[in-house]
């Protein structure tokens, strides 16, 4: 008995999600019928190809063996079988699950949004919050495309450059700290809020201020880059955050933006999305898309337009 396609996209699902339930949310089908799909791939091999440990599935010498093959020979077929397509934007009908910071979000996801809907009115676009945790959604196919500041760790993975942007200081008009250029040790004795989803009360910037000798006193962390600059109009506590994602938030509430008094790599801004899409045309169309969308945030802001004086 020979493996034809659908039992070879099984597999390569088993084999990367290491269940039955995993493989079949991710291929969209249900949980017996995957069940009965690796049945026949049993059938079909002479080997168990995942066996149950405990509670959870782990697969057999020789399902480690074959996993890179078979991955490899489905990617290679779904490109050959798609190589001829051309994508009609107008005809597309599909949703979309993009995961990306709050900031960003807020910056950016109206224009995505507006963009999407304007050339694929079919097309719907779930924009999703952050979780608390970090979660394998873009592996099991549950989100489309996420925002990150680094690069991923898992080869499957793929990540792309969208810009870099810097940490500014925002506070309330009249705060002390916009009394003249921020010193390192004025901005150091200033109450702050960090912007933490999992609540953390501590980043980079502490880092470096404890390797100068030096701390700030952090007072709470907000949950989002809007919680936080709204608190920071209402009191004078001190944010510090990406300057482009932000930029446009900080202009609706009147907040001074000021320099950051440390020398600070800039921040990456990378668009990440598994490997199962990179040959999928309708999700580079979404993904080239987005990150003109992103980039447009770090440009240069255009110079004003000055009228044309009469002389004379």
């Amino acid at each position: 008995m020979q493996l034809d396609l659908n039992l070879l996209t099984a597999l390569d699902a088993l084999l990367e999600e290491g269940s039955v339930a995993g493989a079949a949310a991710r291929l969209h089908v249900t949980a017996p019928a995957m069940s009965r799909s690796l049945g026949r791939i049993r059938k079909a091999t002479g080997d168990q190809i995942l066996v149950r440990t405990g509670r959870s599935m782990v697969p057999t010498t020789r399902a480690l063996a074959m996993r890179t093959e078979v991955h490899a020979l489905v990617q290679q077929a779904h490109r050959l079988l798609s190589a001829q397509r051309e994508l009609d934007l107008g005809a597309l009908e599909r949703v979309f699950t993009v995961r990306w910071h709050d900031a960003l979000t807020a910056a950016c996801g109206t224009a995505l949004v507006t963009a999407v809907h304007r050339q694929a009115p079919g097309v719907q676009l779930r924009l999703s919050a952050e979780p608390g945790t970090d979660t394998p959604e873009l592996r099991r196919g549950e989100v489309d495309l996420e925002s990150g500041s680094s690069a991923p760790a898992f080869p499957d993975i793929r990540h792309r450059l969208a810009g870099r942007d810097r940490l500014v200081v925002a506070v309330r008009p009249g705060h002390p700290l916009a009394e003249g250029p921020p010193s390192l040790e004025r901005y150091a004795a200033a109450e702050h809020l960090t912007v933490s989803r999992r609540g953390r009360l501590r980043d980079q910037v502490d880092d470096v201020l404890a390797a100068r000798g030096l701390g700030r006193r952090v007072v709470g962390a907000g949950p989002s880059a809007a919680f936080a600059l709204q608190l920071a109009l209402g009191t004078d506590l001190v944010v510090t955050l990406p300057d482009a994602v932000t930029r446009a938030a900080r202009d609706q509430l009147g907040l001074v933006t000021l320099p950051l008094p440390l020398r600070l790599p800039d921040i990456p801004l990378y668009l990440l999305w598994h490997q199962r899409h990179d040959d999928d045309l309708a999700h580079t169309w979404l993904r080239d898309l987005a990150a003109g969308t992103v980039q447009a945030l770090f440009a240069p802001p255009a110079a004003p337009r000055i009228a044309e004086a009469a002389e004379g």
